[in-house]
């Protein structure tokens, strides 16, 4: 499966782009998890958030969003991890995870990396070095653990 992936300042999106990335967000967050929660929050046109876009044949299927790329003195939160249902099993979230912590680390090499994970995927984020580092909790109502990179921890 052939993706190209594109690294986007949140100031620079187009409109296709920021419609897509909406689009997808919101058909998997809010319709496939039944989670009505309120998914524009602000942190997507800042010039210090990345969005991590993969596309198959011009149709986005895999997105992650970073904020604090530049401007956060202790650490980057990777938010918004996403791979479209069609796409699934094919090993494209690992793709995904790869490609968004290199393009930190190349930003803002040794920055911690920080996010929210689901907790049924605590194990997938383990595989990339992350260590849980807060107690079960609900975010819009569905279970939640804070991780860090290991790195950050040591």
């Amino acid at each position: 499966m052939e993706i190209s992936w594109m690294a986007l300042r949140g100031s620079s999106l187009s409109a296709r782009q920021l419609h897509d990335i909406l689009a997808l967000r919101i058909a998997v967050f809010v319709v496939e998890q039944t989670c009505p929660f309120q998914d524009i929050d602000g942190q997507d046109l800042p010039e210090s958030t990345l969005h991590v876009a993969g596309y198959s044949n011009e149709k986005l299927v895999a997105y992650a969003r970073v904020l604090h790329v530049d401007d956060s003195p202790d650490a980057a939160k990777i938010t918004r991890v996403i791979v479209d249902d069609t796409f699934r099993g094919q090993k494209l979230g690992v793709r995904l995870m790869e490609k968004t912590m290199s393009l930190i680390h190349d930003h803002q090499p040794g920055k911690a990396i920080k996010l929210s994970a689901q907790s049924h995927l605590v194990r997938f984020y383990e595989g990339f070095g992350f260590k849980t580092v807060s107690s079960e909790y609900l975010d819009d109502g569905i279970p939640h653990m804070d991780m860090v990179s290991a790195d950050a921890l040591d």
